[in-house]
């Protein structure tokens, strides 16, 4: 080694602590999220105030929140739930939430809120108060197609 002051490199033997330093740093500043979020709703007779909550914890949490229908009978509906499921879509949602309802099971709920549709899988932006806003998609192919066809309009939604 030169004569003169030390230039310490974070990755050598001798100084442990700046190595640490450095990746407790690099975890601190990590983007939040990464991963598409499925957050399965409870059954409720009132899903407004559940929906808003869930927004307002979303927003903390620097994520987009979506209200996603889907039953389980739904072609489409389980081909793109279980692609969220293995994290096939993190790299094009990182920050997105969904938060999951059963439209067998809450059905006449979601209508009260205003989360109606004529086909399913449904993907809605919620408005502060929980209740649906007029932003949505609804509906895609049968098959294993259906992914596909989902992700570029879920964009879509999400961008505008």
């Amino acid at each position: 080694m030169p004569a003169g002051p030390h230039v310490c490199d974070p990755l050598d033997v001798r100084a442990p602590w700046l190595f640490i330093l450095f990746a407790a740093c690099q975890s601190a500043n990590a983007p939040a999220g990464g991963k598409l979020e499925l957050v399965d709703a409870p059954k409720t007779a009132d899903v407004a105030p559940y929906v808003a909550r869930e927004l307002a914890r979303a927003n903390a949490d620097h994520k987009q929140l979506l209200v996603y229908v889907g039953a389980s009978w739904c072609e489409p509906c389980t081909h793109f739930h279980e692609a969220a499921a293995k994290g096939e879509l993190d790299a094009t949602f990182p920050t997105l939430r969904l938060l999951v309802f059963d439209d067998d099971r809450d059905h006449e709920a979601l209508a009260r809120a205003g989360y109606e549709s004529q086909l399913i899988p449904l993907f809605v932006v919620p408005a502060a108060d929980g209740r649906a806003t007029g932003r949505h998609i609804e509906g895609s192919v049968k098959g294993t197609a259906a992914v596909g066809e989902i992700t570029p309009r879920l964009r879509a939604l999400l961008d505008n």
